[in-house]
């Protein structure tokens, strides 16, 4: 086995939910079905909001629409990507994860579109 990569899995989050919770967890659920079989072929998931949403909690910020997420979630992501290895990109609409695309090709690491991409991972 070569060494694991860490990938980022992008997609929507809060795009196209108008705030509403229920329909952000419904988002990051959709993000986590990657989770499984990222890990199975041997590498590390990584979920921007895994660590941004408990870094907002921490400061006191009421959620994703609290005014702090600005300064919390696209900086995660950013930070994150200095030490992930790939980012697999999932469909749907997202600043977020275009922005995540964009700074993974100007650091030259590969994009997956589908999941059957990843090194590993069988349809």
């Amino acid at each position: 086995m070569t060494k694991p990569l860490m990938i980022l899995i992008a997609g929507p989050y809060a795009s196209g939910t108008g705030g509403d919770p229920a329909l952000m967890v419904q988002n990051l659920a959709r993000l986590e079905e990657a989770a499984w079989p990222i890990f199975r072929a041997g590498h590390i998931p990584m979920i921007g909001e895994w660590v941004a949403l408990p870094v907002l909690s921490s400061a006191g910020a009421t959620g994703p629409g609290d005014p702090l997420a600005a300064e919390v979630m696209y900086p995660t992501a950013e930070r994150l990507l200095q030490h992930c290895d790939a980012v697999l990109r999932l469909p749907g609409e997202s600043r977020g994860a275009d922005q995540d695309v964009a700074i993974a090709e100007g650091r030259g690491i590969p994009v997956y579109r589908r999941l059957e991409e990843v090194p590993g991972i069988t349809a």
